[in-house]
């Protein structure tokens, strides 16, 4: 049995048990792993938009296999609990969303998500009733492993045109009942929505921080029952931001002025294996 796994699972229940609210920022690669655990953050977690973007591709363009293979390196970096963004667990079906959560525990991931949007732009979201099966099959799945999973279940209402709290919160409600850990509604558009969505269920939630004018303080979110906050694709996006912006400045201007304000190689090497 990985007796190192299950430490580091145990000590991912063990976040989501305490009071308060904690960190999970999402990482792209090995690199930026080993930098965020050296800071002091206490567990990670992958984002499949960042998954796709080091691939050159949109999010959602990723295979099962490249995924895993990405989250393998990030786990691989540290010492910290790493869950990841299995997007829609890579199948309709739930006998796919379960081979996927076996397979994402095998990679030694101590947790991972799994949403009920479709892919489908005829019909976004999953039918409830379809959406909740698939939880079910991965609960199913997380349970009969030798080591202990961590399994967030995601309403993606807010993402997928379909802005309507009370469907967001009866989903929720539906897959906490289903058995999921941790819930998960990204998009949320105000701390009153977040106090709500807290209020209607009893299993840990993640808040996503992120999107221009609906992110919000820690402290904020602590006082509305967040228990998790993660960050997404936000800080491959402030990495690739400081790369455009230095690129653009070159070819542009013809000027260096980034370089007066970049991490010297030193400062970054001492995150890094010798």
């Amino acid at each position: 049995m990985n007796t190192c796994l299950i430490d580091k699972v145990r000590r991912f229940q063990e976040l989501h048990a305490a009071p308060g609210v904690f960190l999970l920022p999402n990482p792209w690669d090995a690199g930026s792993a080993r930098l965020l655990a050296a800071l002091g953050f206490s567990a990670l977690a992958t984002s499949s938009v960042a998954c796709a973007g080091v691939l050159g591709r949109r999010d959602g363009r990723t295979t099962r296999a490249e995924t895993l293979a990405h989250a393998r390196a990030i786990v691989a970096a540290t010492e910290l609990p790493v869950s990841a963004d299995l997007e829609k667990g890579f199948g309709d079906d739930p006998g796919t969303v379960a081979e996927t959560i076996a397979l994402a525990a095998a990679a030694g991931l101590a947790g991972g998500s799994i949403e009920d949007a479709s892919g489908d732009s005829r019909q976004p979201l999953y039918p409830v009733s379809l959406a909740v099966e698939r939880v079910a099959a991965a609960v199913q799945a997380a349970r009969a492993l030798p080591v202990p999973f961590v399994l967030t279940a995601r309403a993606e209402n807010f993402l997928r045109g379909n802005p309507d709290l009370d469907d967001t919160i009866a989903r929720l409600q539906a897959y906490e009942k289903a058995g999921a850990d941790v819930l998960f509604a990204p998009g949320l558009p105000s701390l009153e929505a977040v106090r709500c969505v807290c209020a209607a269920v009893s299993k840990p939630v993640n808040f996503m921080a992120g999107l221009k004018g609906k992110s919000f303080t820690v402290a904020e979110l602590a006082a509305a029952g967040v228990r998790r906050i993660s960050l997404g694709p936000s800080l491959y996006r402030a990495a690739m931001g400081g790369l455009l912006g230095a690129a653009s400045e070159t070819l542009r201007h013809g000027t260096f002025g980034f370089l007066e304000k970049m991490p010297t190689a030193a400062e970054l090497t001492q995150f890094l294996e010798p």
